[in-house]
């Protein structure tokens, strides 16, 4: 299967990719702004709360994904950092994950398609599982021998049919499906995988 790497990816990604033999990250398509490419969605006690990873890119310039490169001009790391721990502190598991995590948001990193694939390689590690992986060479609009799901990465793509979790803030806003992987990783903990295994996707 076929698959945008982004930023702490969503539920959704992961229900793909745990469910799929082989895992093709596409890394050969021109940036598109207003994608999850450098964005996740989180429950605070707001309600969703939308983390952006801030990019130097312009829309008259075409650029490819692998070039575009993070504006480290602010803080944006320790102010992820803090809306995850104001998040998720309460959360079962946030404590037994967050150590594994620092990395994502203690060292620098130029280009937002390398930090997206460093995200990744945490979060497997994390989930103690084993995903197999390999990138593009070439960009196919329309692929003859992958399942394409890219269009997962598109903010306005609906994901319908996952099974609800306890969130800490269900009482005040209901249930949030298809938040960043972390959301359910602080709740469910060791059983994370289990819970990916059980969904299944629509593409529309």
């Amino acid at each position: 299967m076929l698959l945008h790497p982004t930023y702490l990816p969503n539920i959704a990604h992961f229900v793909a990719m745990v469910n799929s033999d082989v895992v093709c990250f596409e890394i050969c398509d021109n940036y598109q702004k207003q994608s999850f490419r450098n964005r996740t969605e989180i429950y605070s006690a707001n309600g969703k709360l939308a983390l952006t990873v801030p990019v130097s890119y312009s829309q008259k310039h075409r650029q490819l994904y692998k070039d575009v490169k993070i504006a480290n001009d602010d803080n944006w790391q320790q102010l992820h950092l803090k809306s995850l721990q104001s998040a998720y502190s309460m959360s079962p598991f946030f404590e037994f994950y967050i150590d594994d995590l620092m990395p994502l948001f203690e060292k620098r990193f130029d280009f937002i398609l390398d930090f997206n694939l460093k995200c990744f390689d945490v979060l497997v590690d994390s989930l103690q599982i084993e995903i197999d992986t390999k990138t593009t060479t070439v960009f196919e609009k329309s692929p003859k021998d992958k399942i394409d799901y890219r269009p997962l990465a598109q903010r306005n793509f609906k994901v319908e049919s996952l099974e609800a979790y306890t969130q800490v803030f269900t009482d005040k806003h209901g249930f949030i499906p298809n938040l960043s992987i972390l959301d359910l990783l602080f709740y469910e903990g060791p059983n994370t995988e289990l819970y990916l295994k059980r969904q299944s996707l629509k593409l529309c």
